[in-house]
């Protein structure tokens, strides 16, 4: 027997002949705790056609998958669904040893790619176009800004497979390909974290698609994206559907974030004075230490929280690296948290809640209130905390009926 990849079929004339990267935990930001996956698809039609490629470095992976089912110097085409290099990173090698005869992707791929690889002669379709395989048909859609301009879907129209790019994915490695191999809550713990770190900002365009979609009249019985397993049951599938329209209509739930970092215990006794306030109020509180809590933690919970209050030392005139750090992405994922608050001690100056609060405006938050403690807190502050969680907390259950 062989000892190579073996590809896995998802359809009548689909092969999963991806990668799995078990070791990766980090991934542009986003920390990647369960590993993740560079899916591509292998379609065995008339035109014998690759969808997507790997990161550069598992190159050998796929094409040892493709060599399970066919010579990979037998591939007609490649289709580039997006540009990204976790996606693309592997195509020059691939190219190289498959000859295909022809490239495609999106207009905006074309450049894209161009842009990373230099000229390989991709190309560019359009948007609803269709490409003939012979005896099967992919149609494209373009879906800009989910998550990159380049970005689009393709159609196997004789099967219903979608080829989603990373739209419906999640980074998580698994020796299961499909979804009715993996529990319901480790798929919805993965879409929640994934969707917080990665397609947040883009909430607006994913309402956008969904109106697409639906008046493209398609239906799918397969959705295959481009991270994590395939989508083969239908009714999973749906649920993550009604996550992204929840997900994407901004909503919020009766939930507090508390985020903070602390020296010598102050700011954090502060933050356990604030949650019990909140808790008070009979809201839901989630509390993140940043010396155990990661950046991708604070967006996974802030995605239908509405306040996040966050704490400070104050540490050479500023706030914590490590709190900077976190307002810092969760400010570019653009949340839009109705209600915020700041806290925090210090020694001597106390520059680092004003910084905070700062922060926070930018974000847009309405900011009810911040304690300011110098050294260890008193009686006077800690009531100032639970008094600021109190206050938080009303304003939230008077938002969410």
């Amino acid at each position: 027997m062989s000892g190579k990849f073996k590809a896995v079929k998802i359809s009548e004339s689909v092969y999963w002949v991806g990668a799995i990267d078990w070791a990766v935990r980090y991934f542009h930001g986003y920390s990647t705790k369960n590993g993740t996956t560079y899916n591509a698809y292998l379609i065995m039609a008339d035109k014998v056609t690759l969808i997507d490629g790997v990161k550069h470095g598992f190159e050998n992976e796929l094409l040892e998958r493709v060599a399970s089912v066919i010579d990979p110097e037998k591939i007609d085409y490649v289709v580039s669904n997006h540009s990204e290099p976790d996606h693309s990173g592997g195509l020059p090698e691939i190219i190289k040893a498959v000859r295909p005869e022809k490239v495609f992707a999106s207009k905006n791929g074309v450049k894209a790619l161009s842009a990373h690889f230099g000229d390989m002669g991709v190309t560019a379709v359009d948007d609803g176009g269709e490409l003939s395989l012979g005896n099967r048909t992919l149609k494209f859609m373009e879906t800009r800004m989910l998550h990159w301009p380049d970005s689009m879907f393709s159609y196997l129209v004789e099967e219903q497979v979608l080829f989603s790019q990373d739209a419906f994915g999640m980074h998580y490695a698994s020796s299961e390909r499909f979804d009715t191999e993996i529990p319901w809550q480790t798929l919805f713990e993965n879409s929640l974290e994934y969707y917080a770190n990665i397609i947040t900002l883009y909430s607006s365009f994913v309402q956008g698609l969904f109106k697409k979609v639906k008046t493209s009249g398609l239906t799918f019985k397969v959705v295959a994206p481009d991270h994590g397993p395939v989508w083969s049951d239908m009714d999973n599938f749906a649920k993550v559907l009604g996550l992204y329209e929840r997900w994407s209509s901004r909503k919020t739930s009766r939930k507090a974030v508390i985020v903070y970092d602390t020296m010598w215990h102050a700011t954090e006794a502060m933050a356990r004075h604030i949650e019990d306030g909140l808790n008070s109020t009979g809201v839901s509180v989630k509390v993140l230490p940043l010396q155990s809590a990661s950046r991708s933690d604070v967006a996974t919970e802030m995605l239908e929280a509405t306040a996040v209050i966050v704490g400070t030392p104050t540490l050479n005139n500023n706030l914590f690296p490590s709190v900077a750090d976190a307002l810092t992405y969760i400010k570019g994922l653009k949340f839009q948290t109705p209600f915020a608050g700041a806290f925090g001690s210090f020694g001597w100056s106390g520059e680092g809640v004003p910084q905070i609060r700062a922060y926070l405006a930018d974000m847009g938050c309405e900011i009810v209130g911040e304690v300011s403690a110098k050294y260890a807190p008193d009686e006077v502050v800690k009531v100032k905390c639970f008094e600021l969680g109190v206050e938080i907390g009303r304003k939230i259950i008077n938002t969410i009926n």
